[in-house]
Protein backbone atom coordinates (compact mmCIF):
# COMPACT_ATOMS: atom_id res chain seq x y z
CA UNK A 1 0.00 0.00 0.00
CA UNK A 2 1.43 3.36 -1.37
CA UNK A 3 0.49 6.37 1.02
CA UNK A 4 1.87 9.95 -0.04
CA UNK A 5 2.11 12.28 2.83
CA UNK A 6 2.36 16.22 2.44
CA UNK A 7 3.03 19.02 5.10
CA UNK A 8 4.36 22.00 5.23
CA UNK A 9 2.39 23.59 2.01
CA UNK A 10 2.57 27.10 3.08
CA UNK A 11 6.26 27.38 4.28
CA UNK A 12 8.48 24.29 3.95
CA UNK A 13 6.37 22.18 2.25
CA UNK A 14 7.75 18.37 1.88
CA UNK A 15 6.83 15.21 0.37
CA UNK A 16 7.35 11.54 1.74
CA UNK A 17 6.19 8.25 1.03
CA UNK A 18 5.09 5.75 3.42
CA UNK A 19 5.26 1.61 1.95
CA UNK A 20 3.42 -0.87 3.66
CA UNK A 21 3.92 0.77 7.00
CA UNK A 22 7.28 1.88 6.51
CA UNK A 23 8.41 5.41 5.32
CA UNK A 24 11.33 5.19 2.23
CA UNK A 25 11.19 8.55 0.47
CA UNK A 26 11.14 11.99 2.04
CA UNK A 27 12.13 15.40 0.79
CA UNK A 28 11.94 18.98 1.63
CA UNK A 29 10.55 20.71 -2.23
CA UNK A 30 13.21 23.73 -2.07
CA UNK A 31 15.85 21.42 -1.84
CA UNK A 32 15.08 19.84 -5.29
CA UNK A 33 13.39 23.29 -6.54
CA UNK A 34 14.38 26.32 -5.01
CA UNK A 35 11.58 28.48 -6.94
CA UNK A 36 8.62 26.70 -5.08
CA UNK A 37 6.04 29.00 -4.60
CA UNK A 38 4.49 28.28 -1.08
CA UNK A 39 0.77 26.80 -1.34
CA UNK A 40 1.41 25.23 -4.41
CA UNK A 41 1.75 21.29 -4.78
CA UNK A 42 5.37 20.56 -4.19
CA UNK A 43 5.87 18.73 -7.31
CA UNK A 44 9.47 17.88 -7.62
CA UNK A 45 9.86 16.38 -4.05
CA UNK A 46 6.48 14.50 -5.11
CA UNK A 47 7.59 13.06 -8.42
CA UNK A 48 11.23 12.36 -6.57
CA UNK A 49 9.69 10.42 -3.61
CA UNK A 50 7.23 8.47 -5.97
CA UNK A 51 10.60 7.40 -8.56
CA UNK A 52 12.83 6.23 -5.07
CA UNK A 53 9.52 3.71 -3.94
CA UNK A 54 9.46 2.54 -7.02
CA UNK A 55 5.64 3.78 -7.92
CA UNK A 56 3.52 5.65 -10.06
CA UNK A 57 0.83 8.19 -9.54
CA UNK A 58 -1.71 5.49 -9.93
CA UNK A 59 -0.73 3.24 -7.21
CA UNK A 60 -0.81 5.76 -4.61
CA UNK A 61 -3.92 4.27 -2.70
CA UNK A 62 -4.07 7.69 -0.15
CA UNK A 63 -3.06 11.29 -0.60
CA UNK A 64 -2.43 12.36 3.34
CA UNK A 65 -2.42 16.09 3.51
CA UNK A 66 -1.57 17.89 6.66
CA UNK A 67 -3.55 21.17 7.17
CA UNK A 68 -2.54 24.82 6.37
CA UNK A 69 -2.36 23.52 2.66
CA UNK A 70 -3.29 26.26 0.45
CA UNK A 71 -3.87 30.20 -0.04
CA UNK A 72 -6.40 30.06 -2.69
CA UNK A 73 -9.80 27.88 -2.81
CA UNK A 74 -9.20 24.70 -1.01
CA UNK A 75 -11.55 22.86 -3.62
CA UNK A 76 -9.16 23.62 -6.05
CA UNK A 77 -6.52 22.34 -4.45
CA UNK A 78 -8.28 18.86 -3.87
CA UNK A 79 -9.42 19.08 -7.70
CA UNK A 80 -5.30 18.94 -8.60
CA UNK A 81 -4.73 15.97 -6.30
CA UNK A 82 -7.49 14.23 -7.64
CA UNK A 83 -6.06 15.00 -11.03
CA UNK A 84 -3.14 13.52 -10.12
CA UNK A 85 -3.83 10.56 -8.16
CA UNK A 86 -6.77 9.33 -10.10
CA UNK A 87 -7.34 6.22 -7.88
CA UNK A 88 -6.18 7.98 -4.35
CA UNK A 89 -8.51 8.36 -1.08
CA UNK A 90 -7.66 11.98 -0.23
CA UNK A 91 -7.12 12.44 3.62
CA UNK A 92 -7.20 15.66 5.61
CA UNK A 93 -5.41 15.36 8.47
CA UNK A 94 -5.16 18.32 11.47
CA UNK A 95 -1.43 20.15 11.93
CA UNK A 96 -1.20 19.18 15.54
CA UNK A 97 -2.22 16.28 14.79
CA UNK A 98 0.46 15.55 12.05
CA UNK A 99 3.02 16.36 14.46
CA UNK A 100 1.87 14.18 16.87
CA UNK A 101 1.60 11.22 14.68
CA UNK A 102 5.02 12.21 12.94
CA UNK A 103 6.53 11.66 16.74
CA UNK A 104 4.45 8.86 18.13
CA UNK A 105 4.64 6.78 15.08
CA UNK A 106 8.67 7.13 14.81
CA UNK A 107 9.18 6.53 18.41
CA UNK A 108 10.52 2.84 19.92
CA UNK A 109 7.45 3.47 22.27
CA UNK A 110 3.78 1.24 22.19
CA UNK A 111 2.50 3.94 24.37
CA UNK A 112 3.42 7.30 25.35
CA UNK A 113 2.30 11.46 25.94
CA UNK A 114 2.71 13.06 23.12
CA UNK A 115 3.46 17.09 23.31
CA UNK A 116 3.48 18.96 20.02
CA UNK A 117 4.21 23.25 20.47
CA UNK A 118 5.02 25.44 17.45
CA UNK A 119 4.64 29.31 16.47
CA UNK A 120 0.78 28.67 14.67
CA UNK A 121 -0.57 25.76 13.42
CA UNK A 122 -4.63 25.79 12.39
CA UNK A 123 -4.97 28.26 15.09
CA UNK A 124 -3.55 25.88 17.92
CA UNK A 125 0.36 26.43 18.97
CA UNK A 126 -0.09 23.65 21.23
CA UNK A 127 -1.37 19.84 22.30
CA UNK A 128 -1.01 16.96 24.46
CA UNK A 129 -1.67 13.72 23.67
CA UNK A 130 -2.38 10.22 24.85
CA UNK A 131 -1.27 7.53 22.45
CA UNK A 132 -1.56 4.06 22.64
CA UNK A 133 -0.74 0.88 20.09
CA UNK A 134 -2.21 2.26 16.78
CA UNK A 135 -4.23 5.37 18.03
CA UNK A 136 -3.50 8.96 19.52
CA UNK A 137 -6.10 10.79 21.08
CA UNK A 138 -6.05 14.15 21.76
CA UNK A 139 -5.89 14.98 25.80
CA UNK A 140 -5.26 19.24 25.97
CA UNK A 141 -4.66 21.78 23.39
CA UNK A 142 -3.63 26.05 23.20
CA UNK A 143 -4.37 28.19 21.03
CA UNK A 144 -2.43 30.92 19.32
CA UNK A 145 -1.52 33.85 21.09
CA UNK A 146 -0.23 32.15 24.06
CA UNK A 147 2.55 30.26 22.20
CA UNK A 148 5.89 29.54 23.83
CA UNK A 149 7.23 29.89 20.20
CA UNK A 150 5.48 32.86 19.77
CA UNK A 151 7.35 34.64 22.80
CA UNK A 152 10.51 33.21 20.93
CA UNK A 153 10.21 35.10 17.75
CA UNK A 154 9.69 38.18 19.45
CA UNK A 155 12.87 37.72 21.42
CA UNK A 156 14.93 36.86 18.17
CA UNK A 157 13.59 39.90 16.55
CA UNK A 158 14.64 42.01 19.35
CA UNK A 159 17.88 40.86 19.34
CA UNK A 160 18.43 41.78 15.72
CA UNK A 161 18.04 38.24 14.04
CA UNK A 162 15.16 37.55 11.24
CA UNK A 163 11.95 36.14 13.29
CA UNK A 164 10.80 33.07 11.88
CA UNK A 165 14.38 32.24 10.65
CA UNK A 166 16.83 32.66 13.34
CA UNK A 167 15.22 31.17 16.35
CA UNK A 168 18.54 28.78 16.39
CA UNK A 169 20.70 31.64 16.86
CA UNK A 170 19.13 32.46 19.74
CA UNK A 171 19.11 29.07 21.03
CA UNK A 172 22.86 29.41 21.19
CA UNK A 173 23.74 32.74 22.01
CA UNK A 174 22.13 31.62 25.75
CA UNK A 175 24.77 29.54 26.19
CA UNK A 176 26.75 32.47 27.19
CA UNK A 177 24.43 34.37 29.05
CA UNK A 178 23.95 34.40 32.91
CA UNK A 179 20.30 33.66 34.25
CA UNK A 180 19.66 37.38 35.31
CA UNK A 181 16.50 38.25 33.54
CA UNK A 182 14.89 34.60 33.93
CA UNK A 183 12.42 36.20 36.40
CA UNK A 184 11.14 38.18 33.84
CA UNK A 185 10.50 35.46 31.28
CA UNK A 186 9.11 33.27 34.02
CA UNK A 187 6.78 36.33 35.03
CA UNK A 188 5.56 36.50 31.50
CA UNK A 189 4.46 33.14 31.51
CA UNK A 190 3.87 32.83 34.48
CA UNK A 191 0.21 31.63 33.84
CA UNK A 192 2.28 28.87 31.18
CA UNK A 193 1.44 29.06 28.34
CA UNK A 194 -0.76 31.87 28.48
CA UNK A 195 1.74 34.85 28.06
CA UNK A 196 1.44 38.30 30.28
CA UNK A 197 -0.58 40.96 27.92
CA UNK A 198 1.08 43.41 30.09
CA UNK A 199 4.44 42.70 28.61
CA UNK A 200 2.70 43.22 25.10
CA UNK A 201 1.58 46.53 23.21
CA UNK A 202 -1.49 45.90 20.85
CA UNK A 203 0.28 44.84 17.71
CA UNK A 204 1.91 41.94 19.78
CA UNK A 205 5.20 43.43 20.02
CA UNK A 206 6.72 43.85 23.47
CA UNK A 207 5.58 46.88 25.29
CA UNK A 208 7.25 49.83 27.18
CA UNK A 209 6.59 47.41 30.62
CA UNK A 210 9.17 44.93 29.26
CA UNK A 211 11.45 47.53 27.96
CA UNK A 212 11.88 49.12 31.38
CA UNK A 213 12.68 45.50 32.93
CA UNK A 214 14.95 44.56 30.32
CA UNK A 215 17.49 47.68 30.35
CA UNK A 216 19.89 47.56 28.45
CA UNK A 217 20.80 43.81 29.48
CA UNK A 218 23.12 42.34 27.31
CA UNK A 219 21.59 40.31 24.34
CA UNK A 220 23.50 36.68 25.52
CA UNK A 221 21.63 37.34 29.14
CA UNK A 222 18.23 37.87 27.41
CA UNK A 223 18.57 34.79 25.03
CA UNK A 224 19.58 32.18 28.55
CA UNK A 225 16.70 34.49 30.66
CA UNK A 226 14.11 33.49 27.39
CA UNK A 227 15.50 30.05 27.03
CA UNK A 228 15.68 28.92 31.07
CA UNK A 229 11.67 30.30 31.30
CA UNK A 230 10.74 28.22 28.11
CA UNK A 231 12.50 24.81 29.73
CA UNK A 232 10.78 25.50 32.94
CA UNK A 233 6.87 26.15 31.03
CA UNK A 234 7.81 23.28 28.60
CA UNK A 235 8.43 20.92 32.08
CA UNK A 236 5.00 22.15 33.47
CA UNK A 237 3.34 21.69 30.20
CA UNK A 238 4.50 18.09 29.78
CA UNK A 239 3.98 16.75 33.35
CA UNK A 240 5.61 13.54 33.90
CA UNK A 241 5.55 9.93 32.96
CA UNK A 242 7.41 7.10 31.74
CA UNK A 243 7.31 8.01 27.78
CA UNK A 244 7.48 10.88 26.25
CA UNK A 245 7.36 12.00 22.12
CA UNK A 246 7.91 15.68 21.24
CA UNK A 247 7.47 17.67 17.79
CA UNK A 248 6.21 20.78 16.33
CA UNK A 249 9.14 23.92 15.80
CA UNK A 250 9.71 24.40 19.20
CA UNK A 251 11.22 20.88 19.73
CA UNK A 252 13.88 21.95 16.96
CA UNK A 253 15.82 23.85 20.10
CA UNK A 254 18.45 20.86 21.22
CA UNK A 255 18.92 22.25 24.67
CA UNK A 256 15.14 22.16 25.10
CA UNK A 257 15.14 18.82 24.38
CA UNK A 258 17.86 17.96 26.56
CA UNK A 259 16.04 19.69 29.50
CA UNK A 260 13.74 17.21 29.23
CA UNK A 261 15.48 14.25 29.11
CA UNK A 262 18.02 15.44 32.06
CA UNK A 263 14.69 16.62 33.97
CA UNK A 264 14.26 13.01 35.58
CA UNK A 265 10.47 13.67 34.59
CA UNK A 266 10.75 11.47 31.91
CA UNK A 267 11.77 7.83 31.85
CA UNK A 268 12.34 7.86 27.87
CA UNK A 269 12.27 11.15 25.85
CA UNK A 270 11.90 10.61 21.73
CA UNK A 271 11.59 14.06 19.39
CA UNK A 272 11.09 13.47 16.07
CA UNK A 273 14.24 15.46 14.46
CA UNK A 274 12.44 16.71 11.22
CA UNK A 275 10.14 19.04 14.22
CA UNK A 276 9.29 21.24 11.81
CA UNK A 277 6.36 22.14 9.35
CA UNK A 278 7.89 19.89 7.01
CA UNK A 279 7.82 17.00 9.05
CA UNK A 280 3.92 17.02 9.03
CA UNK A 281 4.51 15.44 5.36
CA UNK A 282 5.68 12.24 7.92
CA UNK A 283 3.17 12.36 10.29
CA UNK A 284 0.21 12.67 7.49
CA UNK A 285 1.57 9.85 5.84
CA UNK A 286 1.22 8.14 9.32
CA UNK A 287 -2.04 9.08 10.47
CA UNK A 288 -3.54 7.82 7.00
CA UNK A 289 -1.50 4.48 7.78
CA UNK A 290 -2.44 3.76 11.32
CA UNK A 291 -4.83 6.46 12.58
CA UNK A 292 -7.28 6.17 9.99
CA UNK A 293 -6.59 2.60 8.29
CA UNK A 294 -5.44 1.22 11.91
CA UNK A 295 -3.02 -0.96 10.64
CA UNK A 296 -1.02 -2.02 13.85
CA UNK A 297 2.27 -2.83 12.16
CA UNK A 298 4.97 0.09 12.84
CA UNK A 299 7.58 -0.06 10.70
CA UNK A 300 11.50 -0.15 11.79
CA UNK A 301 12.66 3.02 12.75
CA UNK A 302 14.65 4.59 9.71
CA UNK A 303 17.40 6.66 9.51
CA UNK A 304 16.84 10.09 8.00
CA UNK A 305 18.98 8.80 4.67
CA UNK A 306 15.12 9.39 2.76
CA UNK A 307 16.20 11.50 -0.24
CA UNK A 308 18.04 11.15 -3.66
CA UNK A 309 20.96 9.51 -4.49
CA UNK A 310 23.69 9.54 -7.47
CA UNK A 311 25.47 7.33 -9.15
CA UNK A 312 29.02 7.14 -10.88
CA UNK A 313 27.78 8.30 -14.08
CA UNK A 314 25.32 11.14 -12.74
CA UNK A 315 27.98 12.77 -11.05
CA UNK A 316 30.98 12.42 -14.11
CA UNK A 317 28.21 13.86 -16.69
CA UNK A 318 28.21 17.14 -14.25
CA UNK A 319 31.48 17.22 -13.51
CA UNK A 320 32.25 16.89 -17.11
CA UNK A 321 29.98 19.46 -17.97
CA UNK A 322 31.18 22.30 -15.74
CA UNK A 323 34.51 21.02 -17.42
CA UNK A 324 36.20 20.29 -14.27
CA UNK A 325 39.27 18.27 -13.08
CA UNK A 326 39.20 15.38 -10.59
CA UNK A 327 40.16 12.10 -9.51
CA UNK A 328 38.33 8.85 -9.67
CA UNK A 329 38.94 7.11 -6.66
CA UNK A 330 38.48 3.11 -7.36
CA UNK A 331 37.61 1.14 -3.94
CA UNK A 332 35.82 2.61 -1.01
CA UNK A 333 39.36 1.80 1.06
CA UNK A 334 41.34 4.28 -1.13
CA UNK A 335 38.64 7.20 -0.48
CA UNK A 336 38.74 6.65 2.79
CA UNK A 337 42.25 6.47 2.86
CA UNK A 338 42.73 10.36 1.08
CA UNK A 339 39.90 11.68 3.13
CA UNK A 340 41.76 10.70 6.43
CA UNK A 341 44.85 12.04 4.96
CA UNK A 342 43.11 15.12 3.89
CA UNK A 343 41.49 15.72 7.29
CA UNK A 344 44.89 14.92 8.82
CA UNK A 345 46.32 17.64 7.05
CA UNK A 346 44.00 19.82 9.01
CA UNK A 347 41.76 20.71 5.09
CA UNK A 348 38.34 21.23 5.33
CA UNK A 349 36.48 18.28 3.62
CA UNK A 350 32.40 18.60 1.68
CA UNK A 351 31.31 14.90 2.10
CA UNK A 352 28.34 13.52 -0.34
CA UNK A 353 27.45 10.37 -0.17
CA UNK A 354 24.56 8.10 -0.27
CA UNK A 355 21.15 9.43 0.31
CA UNK A 356 20.66 13.08 1.23
CA UNK A 357 19.10 13.81 4.71
CA UNK A 358 15.42 14.61 5.32
CA UNK A 359 15.23 17.98 7.35
CA UNK A 360 17.94 20.73 8.18
CA UNK A 361 20.60 18.61 9.42
CA UNK A 362 23.74 16.95 8.24
CA UNK A 363 23.96 13.46 9.25
CA UNK A 364 27.17 12.16 7.12
CA UNK A 365 25.79 12.23 3.74
CA UNK A 366 25.73 16.51 2.71
CA UNK A 367 28.62 17.32 5.57
CA UNK A 368 31.42 19.67 6.01
CA UNK A 369 34.23 17.90 7.86
CA UNK A 370 37.14 19.17 9.62
CA UNK A 371 39.24 17.62 12.52
CA UNK A 372 38.70 18.21 16.15
CA UNK A 373 42.90 18.63 16.26
CA UNK A 374 43.04 21.16 14.00
CA UNK A 375 43.18 24.20 16.21
CA UNK A 376 41.85 26.58 13.84
CA UNK A 377 39.04 24.51 12.52
CA UNK A 378 35.99 26.52 14.28
CA UNK A 379 37.22 29.35 13.45
CA UNK A 380 37.99 28.47 9.88
CA UNK A 381 34.22 26.77 9.39
CA UNK A 382 32.55 29.65 10.80
CA UNK A 383 34.56 32.81 9.54
CA UNK A 384 36.02 31.91 5.99
CA UNK A 385 33.08 29.02 4.66
CA UNK A 386 30.14 29.35 6.54
CA UNK A 387 30.07 32.83 7.26
CA UNK A 388 28.21 33.24 10.80
CA UNK A 389 28.70 33.98 14.23
CA UNK A 390 31.37 32.35 16.51
CA UNK A 391 28.74 31.08 19.25
CA UNK A 392 27.50 28.54 17.07
CA UNK A 393 29.55 25.49 17.26
CA UNK A 394 29.96 22.14 15.28
CA UNK A 395 28.68 18.69 15.82
CA UNK A 396 30.64 16.32 16.60
CA UNK A 397 30.38 12.96 15.05
CA UNK A 398 31.50 10.02 17.09
CA UNK A 399 30.81 6.31 16.50
CA UNK A 400 27.67 5.14 18.77
CA UNK A 401 29.65 2.53 20.39
CA UNK A 402 32.54 4.99 21.39
CA UNK A 403 30.32 7.76 22.47
CA UNK A 404 30.15 7.16 25.83
CA UNK A 405 33.97 7.06 26.27
CA UNK A 406 34.18 10.89 24.77
CA UNK A 407 30.36 12.43 25.79
CA UNK A 408 27.83 11.80 27.87
CA UNK A 409 24.34 12.14 25.45
CA UNK A 410 21.19 10.39 24.65
CA UNK A 411 19.43 8.40 22.18
CA UNK A 412 18.61 11.82 20.31
CA UNK A 413 22.31 12.43 19.63
CA UNK A 414 21.43 10.02 16.76
CA UNK A 415 19.94 12.95 14.40
CA UNK A 416 21.70 15.60 16.04
CA UNK A 417 18.58 16.80 17.95
CA UNK A 418 19.61 16.88 21.70
CA UNK A 419 23.39 18.32 22.89
CA UNK A 420 25.77 16.16 24.90
CA UNK A 421 28.29 17.13 27.20
CA UNK A 422 32.12 16.29 26.87
CA UNK A 423 33.70 14.03 29.45
CA UNK A 424 36.26 16.19 31.64
CA UNK A 425 39.25 14.13 30.41
CA UNK A 426 38.75 15.19 26.52
CA UNK A 427 37.68 18.65 27.77
CA UNK A 428 40.51 20.15 26.28
CA UNK A 429 40.44 17.79 22.83
CA UNK A 430 36.85 19.98 22.12
CA UNK A 431 37.39 22.99 23.72
CA UNK A 432 36.81 24.83 20.28
CA UNK A 433 32.94 22.72 19.99
CA UNK A 434 31.96 23.25 23.42
CA UNK A 435 29.18 25.76 24.37
CA UNK A 436 29.21 27.74 27.87
CA UNK A 437 30.37 24.89 29.98
CA UNK A 438 30.59 21.51 28.62
CA UNK A 439 27.41 21.30 26.45
CA UNK A 440 28.44 19.91 22.40
CA UNK A 441 26.58 18.89 19.51
CA UNK A 442 27.04 15.31 19.53
CA UNK A 443 26.05 13.04 16.72
CA UNK A 444 25.99 9.66 17.54
CA UNK A 445 26.33 7.32 14.00
CA UNK A 446 25.54 3.72 13.82
CA UNK A 447 27.01 1.32 10.82
CA UNK A 448 23.52 0.91 10.77
CA UNK A 449 22.42 4.03 9.88
CA UNK A 450 25.27 5.13 7.86
CA UNK A 451 27.85 2.32 7.21
CA UNK A 452 30.50 4.37 5.49
CA UNK A 453 30.38 7.77 7.53
CA UNK A 454 30.60 5.17 10.40
CA UNK A 455 33.43 3.52 8.48
CA UNK A 456 35.15 6.88 7.85
CA UNK A 457 34.92 8.02 11.52
CA UNK A 458 36.82 4.84 12.43
CA UNK A 459 39.36 4.84 9.72
CA UNK A 460 40.05 8.61 11.51
CA UNK A 461 40.55 7.12 14.42
CA UNK A 462 42.98 4.72 13.44
CA UNK A 463 45.18 7.81 12.51
CA UNK A 464 45.00 10.23 14.96
CA UNK A 465 43.94 8.02 18.25
CA UNK A 466 40.33 10.10 17.94
CA UNK A 467 37.54 8.81 16.32
CA UNK A 468 35.87 12.20 16.06
CA UNK A 469 34.98 14.74 13.28
CA UNK A 470 33.67 18.08 13.37
CA UNK A 471 30.27 17.80 10.99
CA UNK A 472 28.24 20.77 9.93
CA UNK A 473 25.84 20.82 6.99
CA UNK A 474 26.93 21.36 3.65
CA UNK A 475 24.96 24.30 2.18
CA UNK A 476 26.10 27.82 2.08
CA UNK A 477 23.86 31.46 2.77
CA UNK A 478 21.22 29.83 4.24
CA UNK A 479 20.35 27.68 1.31
CA UNK A 480 18.43 24.41 1.91
CA UNK A 481 21.06 21.41 2.22
CA UNK A 482 22.43 20.92 -1.09
CA UNK A 483 21.06 17.65 -2.79
CA UNK A 484 22.47 16.86 -6.14
CA UNK A 485 26.19 16.79 -7.83
CA UNK A 486 25.59 20.01 -9.46
CA UNK A 487 24.73 21.58 -5.99
CA UNK A 488 27.84 19.94 -4.44
CA UNK A 489 30.19 21.60 -7.15
CA UNK A 490 28.51 25.21 -7.00
CA UNK A 491 28.59 25.37 -3.06
CA UNK A 492 32.17 23.83 -3.24
CA UNK A 493 33.78 26.54 -5.58
CA UNK A 494 31.84 29.52 -3.61
CA UNK A 495 33.52 28.41 -0.37
CA UNK A 496 37.03 28.07 1.26
CA UNK A 497 36.35 24.18 1.24
CA UNK A 498 39.66 22.73 0.54
CA UNK A 499 38.42 19.21 -0.73
CA UNK A 500 34.87 17.54 -1.92
CA UNK A 501 34.46 14.08 -2.15
CA UNK A 502 30.85 13.54 -4.09
CA UNK A 503 30.48 9.53 -4.40
CA UNK A 504 33.94 7.87 -5.26
CA UNK A 505 35.44 11.71 -7.56
CA UNK A 506 37.81 14.03 -5.70
CA UNK A 507 37.98 17.75 -6.70
CA UNK A 508 40.55 19.69 -4.76
CA UNK A 509 41.20 23.13 -5.12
Amino acid sequence: MIILGLGGLLRDAASAVLKDGEICAAIEETKLDRGHAPGSLPRASIQECLRLAGARHEDVACVAVARPFTRGAESYFHLELRDRFPNSEIVVVEHHQAHAASAFYASPFEEAAVLTLDHAGDFRCGAKWQARDSQIQLEKEWYYPDSLARLYRAVTELIGYRAGADEHKVQWLSTSGDESLAPLFAEILRNSPRLDGAYFDSRGSFSRKFFDRVGDAPHPAIARGLQKAVEQAVFDLAGEGENLCLAGGLFFNALLVEALEKSGRWKNVFVQPAAGNAGTALGAAYYAWHGLSRHPHRGRRSSLLLGPSYGAEEIKQVLENCKLRFQYLRSTGELLARAVRMLGEHKIVAWMHGRMEFGPRALGNRSILASPLDPYSTENLNVYIKHREPFRKFAASVPAELAPEYFDAGPNARNLATVGRVRPAHRKTFEAAILGEDIVRVHTVSESDNPLYHRLLHEAGKATGLPVLYNTSFNLFGDPLVSTPRDAVRSFYSSGIDALFAGNFLLEK
